[in-house]
């Protein structure tokens, strides 16, 4: 059964963390349900998936709207 969390806020920790997530086996134990802030779903995931410092993320990302 996966853990589920919560990121509550998406800066550069946030947004370290889900990558890290995604590119190692935690994706398999732990589900994130919910991301906390205050910027729009799809700028979120647009951050997420392509980051200046740490290149671009190879998994498939989707804002749910």
């Amino acid at each position: 059964m996966k853990k589920k969390i919560a990121i509550n806020g998406f800066d550069r920790i946030g947004r370290l963390v889900s990558r890290r997530m995604l590119e190692t086996s935690l994706i398999d134990k732990v589900e994130v349900v919910s991301v906390n802030d205050l910027t729009d779903a799809e700028t979120l995931a647009h951050l997420l998936k392509y980051d200046t410092a740490f290149k671009n993320l190879n998994s498939k990302i989707k804002s749910p709207h």
